[in-house]
């Protein structure tokens, strides 16, 4: 397995990378985070409460909930570069030897096919849950389906905040780094795009995650599905594009750790304000 990023020894704490033994949450060191922590989660659940009361007279309780749900799933997409195949990608899927056009037009396949592969995992993910729940018989944003995603995104937000621990099911694992010794760039950017974007075949540290699996079998459409997890895979996708800059390995790789614990901020903020948002929104 590839190593994380360097820490600086002091914004994160993760499992060594050995098998099924990825971190779930980030640990906050800091003397001064819990109380910081509890600000943060009280103003993002008073901003998600305030929101859609604001909003309601010109906007109905459908559309809203759909920007809710999407804007949490672009950034809980851009979020997920926080975890461990985050950083892995970013490291491996890299154009060889010196910056120059010609560099960058041999990674270009491999981040052309890497996108596909989050495409296809969209189209594979969405598509099964939404055909699921129009079995199950689920219709889009009801009442009941808006109070469980907001439950679910308080309790979880509360989780990424360090003030809660629950349940966290899902596979501990990265992808095939091996790989890179059998195939070519190409083929591993196309590979790593698809193990990625079916999204549980690999660890993704923000549980964001959750809620947009849940809304896309809520939805009850097929096409509504995929597309929720078409947003939340273009999030988890564009960073790559950090890799055409004229920038090294280790500048990016230092710059995500020395903002791992903003980001385990911003996830639970998001969480709880999204959350909050759509309990609003149901009792609307």
């Amino acid at each position: 397995m590839a190593a994380m990023a360097p820490t600086d020894g002091e914004t994160i704490s993760l499992a060594p990378m050995t098998g099924e033994s990825v971190a779930d949450c980030v640990i906050f060191p800091k003397e001064q985070s819990r109380t910081v922590r509890a600000a943060v989660l009280a103003a993002a659940g008073a901003l998600g409460v305030a929101a859609p009361l604001v909003a309601a007279p010109s906007v109905s309780v459908p559309a809203m909930a759909s920007a809710v749900l999407v804007g949490m799933a672009f950034a809980g997409g851009l979020l997920s570069t926080w975890s461990p195949c985050g950083y892995s990608s970013l490291c491996l899927l890299r154009p060889h030897g010196r910056y120059s056009a010609r560099s960058l037009a041999g990674f270009t396949p491999a981040f052309a096919l890497h996108g596909l592969g989050y495409a296809l995992g969209a189209a594979i993910l969405g598509g099964a849950l939404g055909f699921a729940g129009s079995l199950i018989g689920f219709s889009g944003a009801t009442v009941w389906a808006l109070v469980g995603l907001g439950v679910a995104g308080l309790i979880y937000g509360a989780h990424q905040l360090g003030f809660l621990r629950v349940p966290y099911p899902q596979r501990r694992a990265q992808v095939p780094h091996d790989a890179r010794q059998r195939f070519p760039m190409w083929f591993i950017g196309g590979l790593y795009g698809l193990s990625l974007g079916l999204n549980y075949l690999t660890y993704v540290q923000t549980p964001i995650l959750y809620l947009v699996t849940a809304a896309a079998a809520l939805s009850g459409e097929a096409t509504l599905a995929i597309a929720l997890f078409a947003v939340f895979n273009a999030g988890r996708f564009l960073p790559m594009a950090v890799n055409y800059l004229p920038v090294s390995d280790i500048a990016v790789q230092n710059w995500l750790a020395r903002r791992q614990e903003s980001a385990a901020m911003v996830d639970g903020a998001l969480l709880v304000a999204g959350g909050a948002a759509l309990l609003t929104l149901a009792a609307l």
